[in-house]
């Protein structure tokens, strides 16, 4: 049973090529040989079974699991700031992983702004880093900003952005969407360790990227937002492709909790198809509607512009 399961999911991720031929060549054994373990006719070895899950990245755990007992990894966890050159490497690596081509949709249910948005050098980014390693390690939370230096690790952020924007994308916003980023400016403003002409800088740059998502919204025919007033959104985030699933959900700030359960990642399709249908789309409701919801956005970084503009 458990050799028609490893060999059903071989089959998912190759598509139409020749299960026996990538068996024979991946274990390095005859086309015959490889036949004899596709026809059920010979079993697999221990070695053989490890080798094709690891090539395939398969978890060989998932065939133990049940309806009410699923197997799931979790990201690496993110302490220091130094933590976060291999959380982007990791992530980068899900990326590679997975079957990137016009059947993935990647759904966002943006709690915050997507991280993916915030991965380029700016003053913007260097602060949401700021934030998020505040939160994280309590040591940290009293260094002003201006002496935060973030490690540089650009070649690999600008990767992971330029992936995630290349896919099909359908994001899930509402009014609170952007509200979490301008509540930390005003704290650490307020607390003295953020400085006024910095976070002129942080509001401008969170401006640009705002206006760059309405203009991708009118324009890119691979992005899709929707304006969810009805939901609690939650900053998961599901990949779905017809060959291979993932759903991510956040265990904190850079913490994920991935599942490719396929009764789980179906499930969830379902969830998201459930809420699209309750929400607005802006790509097609009209330009009235689509000003409406990101003046929103604009006149709520304006009060806090005004507020450290003195």
């Amino acid at each position: 049973m458990y050799q028609e399961l490893l060999l059903k999911q071989i089959r998912r991720k190759i598509g139409d090529k020749s299960l026996n031929d990538e068996i024979s060549n991946i274990l390095n054994i005859s086309y015959d040989a490889a036949h004899r373990r596709t026809s059920l006719k010979a079993k697999f070895s221990f070695e053989e079974a490890l080798e094709l899950a690891k090539y395939f990245q398969i978890s060989l755990d998932q065939f133990q699991a049940s309806d009410h007992q699923i197997v799931v990894r979790k990201t690496s966890a993110v302490a220091k700031t130094e933590d976060l050159e291999s959380f982007f490497k990791n992530n980068l690596h899900v990326f590679e992983n997975l079957p990137l081509n016009d059947k993935m949709t990647i759904y966002y249910s943006a709690k915050d702004i997507p991280f993916f948005y915030t991965l380029s050098d700016t003053l913007l980014s260097r602060f949401k880093i700021y934030v998020w390693m505040n939160l994280l390690n309590a040591k940290q939370v009293f260094v002003p900003f201006l002496q935060f230096s973030s490690p540089n690790f650009q070649l690999n952020t600008k990767e992971l952005r330029k992936k995630y924007e290349e896919q099909n994308v359908i994001e899930l916003w509402n009014d609170m969407t952007v509200s979490s980023i301008l509540q930390q400016i005003i704290y650490y403003y307020e607390t003295g360790l953020l400085k006024n002409h910095e976070a002129q800088i942080i509001l401008k740059e969170l401006k640009e990227l705002i206006e760059y998502i309405e203009q991708k919204t009118e324009s890119n025919p691979k992005f899709h937002l929707y304006e969810n007033e009805l939901m609690h959104l939650s900053n998961d985030i599901f990949f779905h492709h017809p060959q291979q699933s993932l759903f991510a959900i956040p265990t904190n700030m850079f913490g994920y909790i991935l599942v490719n359960d396929e009764k789980t990642c179906k499930e969830t399709q379902n969830y998201f198809e459930h809420q699209i249908k309750n929400s607005k789309s802006l790509n097609t409701s009209g330009n009235r509607d689509r000003k409406i919801f990101f003046n929103k956005m604009y006149v709520q970084i304006e009060k806090i512009y005004e507020k450290v503009n003195f």
